[in-house]
């Protein structure tokens, strides 16, 4: 704890790190999301250390090969292999990676495009607002995932990459920062210190940048945390229809779309990937809960 000019007592960063952590592990659906996303993440980063084969490896011998415990499998292929004979389980732990880096790139390129133009036509006011606004409306009478099929059907197979999917994801979902910041800064920019900035002569970059942006980033970390859910869904509806990532690219959406043909037959094709979106997106929304209840300041009153 540290003391002001005026005696009063404000808490260090470390403090309120601390203070996050205690309340992250005294909230049971925070604390299961919060386990759930670093199990992810650490999968995504350590795949080539805990995959147990090569995904890409064939063995047609073992192809449709069943989970270890049910009759004919094998402990070498935990989860069972697919129609190629790969290892399900390998192809499941390499799959993250794409559903890790498309969820949180496509929400800071969203993040990017929305805040800024929400900072903009809150502060700016006038023609900024009402063209940046009709924008937004424009955006908004489309469904988010109808635009982005429509835009990756137009760019085609042969464009479709990872970096492709971010931008368009990104693309696509932008429109809800820049409402919830632009109402953040009408009612921001009328306050005493925005107020004294303008009349010491600070530049519209810097009042922006320096004095607004930080006291708006709460509220675009909670959408972007949950926003993370629905882009990983989006990837894997994108992948499953075959207009996202393109094989050999290995990603969840596309082990569900060659899963579903077996679905009858050779039913952990298509399970166990299905399982690994639920419980991703699962727990980034019960993180993304515990978030909004820490950093919203309207759920503290």
């Amino acid at each position: 704890m540290k003391n002001n000019k005026q005696g009063r007592q404000t808490e260090s960063p470390s403090s309120n790190s601390r203070v996050h952590l205690r309340n992250l592990v005294r909230s049971p659906v925070g604390l299961v999301g919060a386990i759930i996303v670093t199990t992810v993440v650490l999968m995504a980063i350590f795949a080539p250390l805990l995959a147990p084969n090569n995904p890409g490896t064939h063995r047609l011998d073992a192809r449709l090969m069943p989970p270890f415990w049910s009759e004919g499998g094998e402990p070498q292929y935990p989860l069972g292999t697919d129609t190629m004979g790969r290892c399900l389980l390998s192809r499941i732990i390499y799959g993250s990676r794409v559903s890790v880096s498309v969820g949180v790139s496509a929400i800071v390129v969203a993040g990017l495009i929305g805040v800024s133009l929400g900072l903009i036509s809150g502060y700016m006011e006038g023609m900024y607002d009402t063209v940046i606004s009709r924008f937004v409306d424009s955006f908004m009478a489309i469904p988010p995932l109808l635009l982005t099929m429509t835009l990756m059907g137009a760019i085609g197979h042969e464009h479709a990459g990872v970096l492709t999917l971010i931008l368009v994801l990104g693309f696509t979902r932008w429109v809800s920062y820049a409402r919830v910041v632009r109402g953040e800064v009408l009612a921001m920019k009328r306050q005493e210190f925005i107020q004294a900035a303008t009349a010491l002569g600070q530049s519209t970059f810097w009042i922006l940048t320096k004095h607004l942006l930080p006291n708006v980033m709460a509220s675009v970390i909670v959408i972007g945390t949950l926003g993370v859910a629905g882009t990983i869904l989006s990837e894997s509806a994108l992948s499953f229809l075959g207009l996202g990532v393109q094989p050999p690219t290995i990603t969840w959406g596309l082990m569900l779309s060659e899963g579903r043909t077996y679905i009858m037959t050779s039913w952990w094709l298509a399970t166990f990937p299905g399982i690994a979106i639920s419980i991703t997106v699962l727990g980034v929304i019960f993180l993304g809960d515990w978030l909004r209840d820490v950093l919203d300041p309207r759920l503290k009153q």
